[in-house]
């Protein structure tokens, strides 16, 4: 008895089983990556807190009117991280920022990464004039103090989420454009970038076909650093008084804690946990982002 010949699988197929075992080579190589593994724990640890903020603080812990504690109370049984100057719980208080600053540093680096790349991509593609004069204003970003652009912009308009997003994220592309640019001239160096435009292949096709998925390894090792780059200025932005007023973040506590007088009264409580959040979560991302670019290129030779 003969067995029926099995039908060929679609390209469809194929392509979904190629990004499988893509994916479990990358996995096989990043938890190779010991310091790239805590990163990603600690990293699990603060998203899962900002998801669960409004089921383990509520919404309610940022309210000034209906504070628990006195102001100013140092840590204690019923306060683990002590209180605010309004009387506010300062764990309840971190927990709940980190939804804001998480989510304004995601936002941020993404968009800078997007405009990055796309600046890359197109000025590696089009030489001449056009790469020429988008270099040049990359250069000029670049040479550009990043926090005076983004603080020029934040205080130019209104004072919101999206405009710390946007502030950050249309300042810190440049490295990124510069980054993607190289990758993109090595791309088109090689033989079969030749050989898809002598088969008719047009500039959106070698640009979207070709350059653009040999450069997404870069591009997502860059996001991961630029995440923790994004977080820090949004908690700079926002200790110089340039975030939302209206929402709780971790650069709004040590905004808070400065206009309390938190330094010269010692109310250290007031001031280290935020910074330490703000510090690990920066730190994490970096060591994801070294393990990120370690595993999609493993001719770099990054130890964990």
């Amino acid at each position: 008895m003969t067995t029926p010949p099995v039908a060929p699988a679609g390209p469809r197929a194929l392509a979904w089983r190629r990004r499988r075992r893509s994916a479990v080579r990358f996995w096989t190589r990043y938890r190779t990556h010991r310091a790239g593994l805590v990163g990603l724990a600690a990293l699990a640890l603060f998203a899962l807190l900002a998801l669960t903020a409004p089921l383990t603080v509520g919404a309610d812990v940022s309210s000034v009117t209906d504070a628990p504690g006195r102001p100013l109370e140092s840590p204690s049984a019923r306060f683990p991280l002590g209180t605010d100057q309004f009387g506010r719980d300062l764990l309840g208080l971190v927990v709940w920022g980190a939804r804001v600053s998480l989510l304004v540093g995601l936002l941020a680096a993404v968009l800078s990464v997007a405009i990055g790349a796309v600046v890359g991509i197109t000025a590696g593609h089009f030489r001449g004039a056009y790469g020429t004069v988008l270099m040049r204003i990359t250069d000029w970003f670049l040479v550009m103090p990043t926090l005076v652009l983004a603080i020029a912009l934040a205080t130019v308009m209104s004072r919101s989420l999206g405009t710390v997003v946007l502030a950050i994220g249309v300042t810190t592309w440049p490295t990124t454009a510069r980054l993607v640019r190289a990758q993109t001239l090595a791309v088109e160096s090689r033989p079969y970038i030749e050989r898809a435009r002598a088969l008719g292949g047009g500039h959106w096709h070698v640009m979207t076909r070709h350059v653009l998925p040999n450069v997404m390894p870069l591009v997502l090792a860059q996001t991961t650093l630029m995440i923790s780059a994004s977080i820090l200025a949004e908690a700079t932005l926002a200790f110089l008084g340039l975030g939302d007023p209206t929402v709780v973040s971790w650069g709004g506590l040590l905004q808070d804690a400065r206009e309390a007088g938190a330094v010269s009264a010692g109310d250290w409580w007031y001031l280290v946990p935020p910074g330490i959040a703000v510090a690990v979560v920066a730190l994490a991302f970096t060591l994801c982002g070294r393990a990120v670019e370690s595993a999609l290129n493993p001719r770099l030779g990054v130890a964990g």
